[in-house]
């Protein structure tokens, strides 16, 4: 894997429900590169604490070779990198293949897979319709947070190397197929359980299922 882009964002104002919101979604590409800390990318833009950024969420990652796809299907909008809010976008990520709790090393930064990106509605906003998300949640490729486990700087180009594989072998892609899955496989709960990786608080959430 590869770093295409980095990408960071200022807030940006919209009214939802009647109500005036702000959001960093709106990121866009930087050649002055990224820091990355343990709860977020320096000078990034994060206005719900909650939902964004922390230990967790420190950074999102999402695949270029998607990009093509969703052209097609938004052929009206101005594309560039860091269209879906993510920090990094990266060549040959593939959510199938990455495990919760992969160690990477990208530039001089250790980071650690930690869960896929859930879509809300700010999304929509940045796609100017809400039926993406169905699409996003359809196409099952939505990326990854990962945490900081040394923080650093990175840049464009930079290499993405595998440090240590997760002996778990839950991928990102089966942790975001089991979020919307409507029967939970019970083989996909244990490894979610089980996985070191996984946040405490998402575990806690599926403790109803395991009865």
């Amino acid at each position: 894997m590869k770093v295409i882009s980095t990408n960071i964002g200022d807030a940006v104002t919209f009214e939802w429900n009647g109500e005036k919101e702000q959001t960093g979604i709106f990121k866009y590409p930087t050649s002055k590169g990224l820091f990355l800390t343990k709860n977020d990318v320096k000078d990034d833009t994060v206005i719900d604490r909650v939902h964004h950024g922390g230990v967790n969420k420190a950074c999102y990652i999402f695949s270029a070779d998607y990009y093509d796809y969703w052209k097609n299907l938004y052929s009206d909008l101005e594309w560039d990198w860091g269209m879906f809010g993510e920090n990094l976008t990266v060549a040959g990520l593939d959510e199938s293949k990455i495990r919760v709790g992969d160690i990477y090393k990208i530039g001089d930064v250790l980071v650690q897979v930690s869960q896929p990106r859930e879509p809300c509605y700010k999304l929509g906003i940045r796609f100017g319709t809400q039926k993406i998300l169905k699409e996003f949640i359809t196409h099952n490729h939505p990326g990854t947070y990962v945490k900081i486990l040394e923080e650093g700087h990175v840049y464009a180009d930079d290499e993405i190397t595998l440090i240590e594989r997760s002996t778990n072998a839950l991928t990102s892609q089966q942790f975001y197929e089991l979020m919307f899955a409507k029967n939970k496989p019970k083989d996909l709960l244990e490894l979610f359980m089980t996985n070191e990786s996984v946040p405490q608080y998402k575990k806690d959430r599926y403790l109803k299922y395991l009865s």
